[in-house]
């Protein structure tokens, strides 16, 4: 089974070398041992449609698995009649986005889990969803996957239960696992290897075995609070969780593929090369 390592979006290094288009993201990755890259359409899906395609082409000569996230504008719990046009506007403009670009999946954001009964904004947020996949059909964009992110703040909709809840809506739904999010809404909860066995269980009991296949993760270390997630750090900072190694076991042992996205602040490639390194090491020593 295939582990894939990459960034999502362009590590400060990128920058700093001199490169400056994400055309040039590919060979660089490529060049690191890298073969995964999560596109972030995070202030909006503005890439055009024809430079997402050369960026797909240019991915594929490189065998880099390509995703995307979606604008973090999206709100499928909202009440408000203009956030919920711009919702699913940028649904499907990240889905579209993802078509030119050969992308497998996009990752999204559920929404806000504050302001009423808990229970009830989630139920408010699937019949939006329900609604936005049919139109998604209607527009032939339904095999790419849509992936709610499990979130690191509580007050946010996407704890892992939430998550598993919205993708039993269709087969087009999976779910984005960010582990260094659930280590934030727990209050630090992934030490050592049982939070990362249990995530992996439940996804298996709720949804079944084969959305442990090419699980879409995203990790790093992550500072919190008592509310959740704080700040993205970075390996070179000690002390902040969750550990890589744990995850690594759990995948090495089950024999699963699956895509690693690291989401560390300015070092994005970078903690993806050592998380592949430590992936690699504990793989091979568990054969």
């Amino acid at each position: 089974m295939t582990v894939r390592f990459g960034p999502a979006g362009a590590s400060s290094s990128f920058y700093e070398e001199g490169h400056k288009s994400s055309l040039q993201m590919p060979e660089w990755l490529s060049k690191r041992g890298l073969n995964a890259f999560e596109y972030q359409c995070t202030r909006g899906v503005n890439i055009k449609e024809e430079t997402a395609f050369r960026l797909g082409q240019l991915a594929r000569e490189q065998d880099i698995l390509m995703s995307i996230h979606a604008p973090y504008y999206i709100n499928l719990s909202t009440t408000d009649p203009q956030i919920r046009v711009k919702t699913r506007g940028h649904i499907l403009k990240s889905l579209k986005a993802a078509r030119a670009m050969g992308a497998k999946i996009v990752v999204f954001h559920p929404g806000a889990g504050s302001g009423g009964d808990r229970k009830e904004i989630l139920t408010r947020a699937k019949v939006f969803l329900k609604e936005i996949l049919a139109e998604v059909e209607e527009e032939g964009l339904a095999h790419i996957l849509l992936a709610p992110e499990t979130m690191g703040k509580k007050n946010q909709l996407g704890s892992l239960e939430e998550v598993l809840e919205i993708c039993e809506l269709g087969k087009q739904l999976v779910p984005a696992v960010d582990f260094g999010h659930l280590h934030a809404v727990t209050g630090g909860g992934f030490w050592g290897k049982s939070p990362f066995v249990s995530v992996f269980d439940r996804i298996e009991e709720r949804l079944g075995r084969e959305y442990l296949q090419n699980l879409h993760i995203h990790f790093s270390p992550v500072e919190f609070t008592a509310a959740g997630e704080k700040k993205h750090r970075t390996t070179l900072e000690t002390g902040f969780g969750p550990d890589f190694a744990p995850l690594a076991q759990v995948l090495a042992e089950r024999n699963l593929s699956s895509a690693i996205i690291c989401e560390s602040a300015g070092r994005q490639a970078e903690d993806a090369v050592i998380y592949k390194e430590i992936y690699e090491r504990i793989n091979k020593d568990s054969r």
